[in-house]
């Protein structure tokens, strides 16, 4: 395969990826609106911070409240990675990539950045944009069971895995970092878990969950109260959960082990998983979960720099190089 064309399915895979994950990060806000007290405040400005998007937000917006926001991570063509720029990527990739992925998954696609472009401006009220959100998840689902179902599980397709799977680990640290009470400084005088009223922490992890579709998953294997000890264990370290952090890892892992000239970035990977399989949750939670997960995805960051300089086209002065 060229490397050109692994470039476009990888960014196929990853663009796919990171659309659905923003639906439901924004989901987690959303339902988080909806269940907590009258009164308690969200802090949205985080919510920017997390997605690694501050330095582009606050360069075209002054103020920080929920409307900027959700325009800004929905829909704002001056924000890369919204959702509707993520879909008009993937899109763009598909197009390109026609001649490898099945012609039903070339029309989803494009139908999906259509659906998202007609009625991201229908989304200002929070029952509109919530249903809305769930039905791009739904999308992004359905086309990646479909890649799964009609394509040759080639080269090309390993590329999408290992894409998915990147996005992902990634995008799960990012949802596991709205549980923070950091979040919510009107329920955490002081931004700590013990100054939270029990059930209002409950309900925050328990959104966290539903949001990656893991709420029955983790009530299968934690049999005690949804909490955030458990909640963050289960969905960085659970082996056998397909959205957890360590999963996905280890998916990439077995997608790479097929590739030529793999040495240099499987090393990266190991590092990365142990990062995140030997974490020591219960005392993060207590003196530095926002700093470990930054330091996680710092290290995601580098499988993907490993990933593009052993099988990409390098970048000469802002234009890839032809082969």
């Amino acid at each position: 395969m060229l490397s050109r064309v692994a470039e476009r399915v990888y960014w196929l895979g990853r663009y796919l990826e990171r659309a659905e994950n923003t639906a439901r990060l924004l989901t987690v806000y959303s339902t988080l609106l909806l269940d907590l007290p009258r009164g308690a405040r969200i802090g949205w400005h985080t919510l920017v911070q997390i997605t690694g998007s501050n330095p582009e937000f606050h360069k075209h917006h002054q103020v920080v409240d929920e409307r900027s926001v959700i325009h800004f991570l929905l829909a704002d063509p001056k924000n890369s990675s919204s959702i509707l720029n993520s879909l008009a990527m993937a899109r763009e990739n598909a197009r390109t990539t026609r001649e490898i992925i099945p012609s039903e998954a070339w029309e989803q696609i494009n139908n999906l950045y259509l659906f998202a472009r007609d009625n991201v401006s229908k989304s200002t009220g929070r029952g509109p944009r919530h249903q809305l959100l769930q039905q791009i998840i739904s999308y992004c689902q359905l086309i990646t069971g479909l890649l799964s179902g009609a394509m040759s599980h080639n080269s090309g397709y390993n590329f999408i895995r290992i894409a998915r799977s990147l996005e992902r680990a990634d995008m799960t640290t990012r949802i596991v970092d709205v549980g923070s009470v950091t979040l919510l400084p009107g329920l955490a005088g002081a931004g700590h878990a013990e100054h939270v009223p029990e059930p209002y922490e409950n309900m925050i992890w328990m959104s966290v969950l539903r949001s990656l579709s893991a709420y029955q998953m983790y009530r299968q294997h934690v049999l005690d109260r949804v909490n955030g000890e458990d909640v963050v264990t289960f969905l960085l370290q659970d082996a056998q959960f397909p959205r957890s952090v360590v999963h996905s890892l280890t998916k990439l892992e077995s997608c790479l082990q097929s590739l030529p000239n793999n040495a240099e970035t499987l090393k990266q990977l190991e590092v990365t998983r142990t990062l995140a399989s030997e974490a020591n949750i219960p005392e993060l939670l207590q003196n530095g979960l926002l700093e470990y997960i930054d330091q996680l995805q710092v290290e995601i960051a580098r499988v993907h720099a490993r990933i593009a300089s052993t099988w990409f086209l390098p970048v000469v002065n802002g234009q890839q190089q032809s082969t």
